[in-house]
């Protein structure tokens, strides 16, 4: 089940959690909606290198002109740089989040005067490299920023793979969590 893009108002900031097989789906969904509601879309993918993400979107009809990456997985994953590309910003690894955090910073300064929206693609994945307390550190400093820059944010996870205090944490931070699960389908 995908979240209803229209719902989502500027400068709020969201939890949409989803089951594990619906994640990527949800993800393809919510960038497709940005993009219609001519969002520039900052993604920060702990889940999926670069160039994976990039061929799924341009295979769902995604254009990518409109949205630019911080991976930080590509960089841990083969070893060495991937050459430069100019939507995406390379960090070292998933919990490098100093260089996460500049990544983020510098990257949000560059759309000054647009409407924007940063996509978290995995707050689980994160868990795998740094601990719950530092991850409930980073995303409320990431939220912190959003709101101070008058931007939106959505933060995906697969809520089964969270534990209640973290979620409780990360529920405090956001405007809305949504439960796709909970959202009742069209065919039932």
């Amino acid at each position: 089940m995908v979240f209803p893009i229209t719902d989502i108002k500027d400068e709020e900031i969201y939890l949409i959690m989803a089951s594990a097989c619906d994640i990527r789906n949800e993800n393809i969904e919510l960038i497709k909606g940005l993009l219609a509601k001519d969002y520039s879309v900052l993604v920060i993918t702990t889940n999926q290198p670069y160039d994976i993400l990039k061929k799924n979107y341009e295979k769902r009809g995604i254009a990518t002109e409109k949205i630019f990456f911080i991976d930080t997985v590509t960089k841990y994953a083969i070893g060495h740089d991937h050459e430069p590309v100019n939507n995406c910003r390379f960090v070292n690894n998933p919990a490098d989040m100093t260089s996460i955090g500049i990544a983020v910073t510098e990257s949000l300064s560059g759309f000054k005067e647009k409407k924007v929206s940063l996509l978290f693609d995995s707050v689980n994945s994160m868990l795998i490299y740094i601990s719950s307390q530092n991850i409930t550190k980073f995303i409320h400093f990431i939220t912190n920023k959003l709101r101070l820059m008058n931007f939106s944010g959505i933060f995906l996870a697969v809520e089964k793979g969270l534990d209640p205090d973290v979620l409780t944490q990360l529920t405090t931070f956001v405007d809305v969590v949504i439960d796709i699960d909970k959202i009742p389908r069209k065919d039932s």
